[in-house]
């Protein structure tokens, strides 16, 4: 039980600071490419409106971002569902040399800023499937309406006194995962300030440090991110065969 406790912590604290990152993300795509990378609800609104008003050109931006983002998360579900237990640094990683790409793009102008907007999305397209679950309670770490949703819900049937299907122990209720999901939400929050006064100080060196977080989740988060499926298969012990 306090084994599980400890990887609900690790991952939990994984999933904030990746929340963080996607609003940090969002947060410089909306500042300096004029267009979100996560918030793709917004992206697919503007891509209606602007294409309504005969603007093309307008929508373009928001519609790359749509499908860089579909495209992240094809590949990112495709490996995170992969057989390898470690599936999840090969996705930080990807993630981090984009970012890295992108930054590069900054320092070397002349900016591409469709390039840009198309490798940040798909950057977060792929960042929700590396971890998707934390114990048994459903996360999303770039799609903050749904967050919010299931916090309302939790805190609902909280008031209610509803019972929490497939509670993992008594410390696992309705107002723990509301607050669980509400420091994911606060992590996207920060990240998004963090953002604001990264385009304040610092523009030219404004992806170094969400580069640095994915090399470092990558590094050291194997036990947070790799799914339960795979962990429980690598932990069996193997059994000799008859002779």
């Amino acid at each position: 039980m306090m084994l599980l406790l400890s990887e609900t912590r690790i991952r939990s604290a994984v999933a904030i600071f990746l929340a963080m990152i996607a609003g940090y993300l969002d947060g410089y795509g909306f500042l300096f490419l004029g267009t979100y990378v996560s918030f793709m609800s917004g992206n697919t609104t503007s891509a209606g409106l602007r294409s309504g008003q005969d603007n093309f050109r307008a929508a373009l931006p928001s519609a790359i971002a749509v499908l860089s983002f579909v495209t992240g998360s094809f590949f990112g579900n495709f490996f995170s569902q992969s057989k390898s237990r470690y599936s999840h640094r090969l996705i930080f990683g990807v993630i981090a040399v984009l970012l890295a790409t992108v930054a590069g793009l900054e320092w070397h102008g002349p900016r591409n800023v469709p390039a840009e907007i198309a490798m940040l999305s798909l950057a977060m397209g792929m960042m929700n499937p590396a971890l998707s679950k934390i114990g048994a309670e459903s996360v999303s770490v770039t799609f903050m309406t749904g967050m919010l949703s299931r916090i309302g819900g939790h805190l609902a049937s909280a008031a209610g006194r509803k019972p929490l299907p497939e509670a993992r122990g008594p410390r696992d209720t309705h107002l723990a995962r509301a607050g669980l999901d509400a420091s994911v939400w606060s992590g996207f929050l920060v990240g998004a300030a963090l953002s604001g006064m990264a385009h304040l100080h610092f523009r030219l060196w404004a992806l170094l440090p969400p580069c640095v977080v994915m090399i470092a989740l990558g590094t050291f988060s194997e036990c947070a991110t790799a799914s339960p499926e795979k962990g429980i298969r690598s932990s069996i012990p193997s059994v000799p065969s008859a002779v």
